[in-house]
């Protein structure tokens, strides 16, 4: 998948760029995906594979991730969750692919302000598809920078507000995700009769 390690790495300012977890991302019209692919070799041993995509024309990072894929463990760091469009798809392949696991880490909640949006219920449909979600925290993004950016030995550098805003992404995310456990909870108890 991989062939030129200098072409999997991104260039310091473009992952501040299009990473920085700020409230109002102007000017941020892309999304970039950061993902390892563990693939099992046999009982004892993995490979991994790393590297970095962008939305190309018509076609976004996630989908665009899709047509490399076999069936693996994978992440993804995300600089925005995924669309409504990009999680129906996901939702519909994780359905056909039963052997995949796939864990999104994501920078900023794309549009997930108000509590109809089409892409709160995107983050719902695939959390119950099994899919983890979670925004990045100080650890990730110095994973990241470690791994798919090319910092030159240069140390990654928090800004202003990471945590702070880790945190208020964060609370948004489980506040988005919780129906779907309470949803659960309510058909367990139906299953039982203890509700109608």
């Amino acid at each position: 998948m991989i062939s030129k390690l200098d072409s999997v790495l991104l260039a310091q300012k473009k992952f501040i760029y299009n990473y920085k977890n700020m409230r109002w991302a102007k000017g941020r019209n892309e999304t970039y995906l950061c993902f390892v692919v563990k693939r099992r070799l046999g009982p004892d041993s993995l490979s991994f594979d790393f590297g970095h995509l962008r939305n190309r024309t018509g076609c976004h990072a996630e989908l665009l991730f899709l047509s490399y894929l076999g069936a693996y463990s994978v992440t993804w760091f995300c600089s925005w969750s995924p669309c409504a469009n990009c999680a129906t798809t996901l939702t519909r392949f994780l359905r056909q692919t039963p052997n995949l696991r796939l864990r999104i880490f994501v920078s900023r909640l794309y549009f997930c302000d108000l509590e109809g949006s089409p892409h709160v219920e995107g983050l719902r449909d695939l959390r119950r598809a099994g899919v983890q979600v979670k925004v990045m925290s100080y650890k990730d993004y110095f994973y990241c920078w470690q791994t798919f950016v090319a910092h030159r030995l240069s140390r990654f550098k928090a800004w202003e507000g990471l945590h702070t805003n880790y945190v208020r992404l964060s609370r948004k995310l489980n506040r988005i995700l919780q129906p779907c456990e309470t949803e659960d909870l309510r058909d367990v108890f139906r299953l039982f009769g203890l509700l109608t």
